[in-house]
This record gives C-alpha cells, sequence and structure tokens, in this order.
C-alpha cells in the first residue's frame, strides 16, 4: 500500500497503476456502474485506449466487473475483434468474405504476406506491419475490400494493396 508521501506525492490525475491510459477504461466502467453485462463493451474500450488486450488489462476488467478472469477471458478468446499482441506501427486487414473472396481477396492476404514477409493474423518482426484477414467487413459491393490503417479501401487487388503496404512502409524508413 502506498504511503501518505507517496499519495501526495503523485500527479493529481496519475492513475494509482502508473498507466493513465486505465483512467479512460475507468470512466467507461463508471458510466456502466460497474455492470457485469458491460464485459464486451469494456473490453472493446481497453482494446481501443491499449491497442490490444494483455493479460494485465484481463485481469483489471475482472476485477472491476467482480467477473471470474477465466470468464472475462472466455469471452475475449471467443471473439475475433479482440487481439492480444501489441499491434505493428501499420494495420493491414483484408476481408475474406465471399464477395471479397470471389474477387480475390485470397490472392491480395498471399500478395501481402509474401511481399513483405508477414504471415495473416501476425506481426511483422520489427513491429512496422500487422496483417490480418476479417470474416466479413459489411461492404460487400465495395469488394474486395481492404482495410489499412482505419481506412477503408474498396475493389482492390494484389497490385494496388502491395503498393499501398510498400509507400506506407517506405515511408517510415
Amino acid at each position: 500500500m502506498r504511503s501518505v508521501a507517496e499519495a501526495s506525492n503523485r500527479q493529481q490525475g496519475d492513475h494509482p497503476s502508473g498507466d493513465n491510459r486505465f483512467e479512460l477504461v475507468d470512466k467507461h466502467l463508471k458510466r456502466g456502474r460497474y455492470a457485469q453485462d458491460q464485459l464486451i463493451e469494456t473490453l472493446h474500450v481497453a482494446q481501443d485506449v491499449f491497442g490490444f488486450l494483455s493479460e494485465d488489462i484481463l485481469v483489471y476488467v475482472a476485477r472491476a466487473l467482480r467477473l471470474p478472469p477465466s470468464m472475462v477471458y472466455g469471452v475475449a478468446t471467443f471473439y475475433q475483434l479482440f487481439t492480444f499482441d501489441p499491434p505493428g506501427d501499420h494495420s493491414c486487414t483484408v476481408c475474406t468474405g465471399t464477395a471479397c473472396f470471389v474477387k480475390g481477396s485470397d490472392e491480395i492476404v498471399q500478395s501481402v504476406s509474401s511481399a513483405f514477409g508477414v504471415p495473416a493474423g501476425t506481426t511483422a518482426e520489427d513491429d512496422s506491419l500487422t496483417l490480418k484477414t476479417a470474416r466479413c467487413l459489411g461492404s460487400c459491393s465495395l469488394a474486395p475490400v481492404v482495410v489499412f490503417d482505419g481506412e477503408v479501401l474498396s475493389h482492390q487487388t494484389s497490385e494496388s494493396a502491395v503498393s499501398l503496404v510498400g509507400a506506407a512502409l517506405g515511408g517510415d524508413a
């Protein structure tokens, strides 16, 4: 437990954990009155704030919502939208739903993967790129769809996707 002197030396607004990003999670928890049925939304908020869900974050959420850690972990691992590894500097998500698959999304995944040495579902060793696939992004009329750094790009080809990623990665160098 912190001494009175340590507590008074702490900057006002600093979170006791030392990571002020938890304040955003705490605000969400308070707004939802720490209701257990807010678990999925709380996990989304935590992932938005931290970029991924670490074991520490899952335990924090479990304690805050008074849920068993195994339940929180089970919910987080059930849904594909949650990730447990830190993301790369850039993120490329390729839709592999039926409409996108028919129009060549599997070739896009293979091309980006081989061009940058990043297997789908992983992050490059230098943390420059995370390549993911999604079952469906709900933009079937735009197929094939790639979401690059949060921007939805329609009617992509292997060449356009590799060019886009290459330009972004080259721009970092």
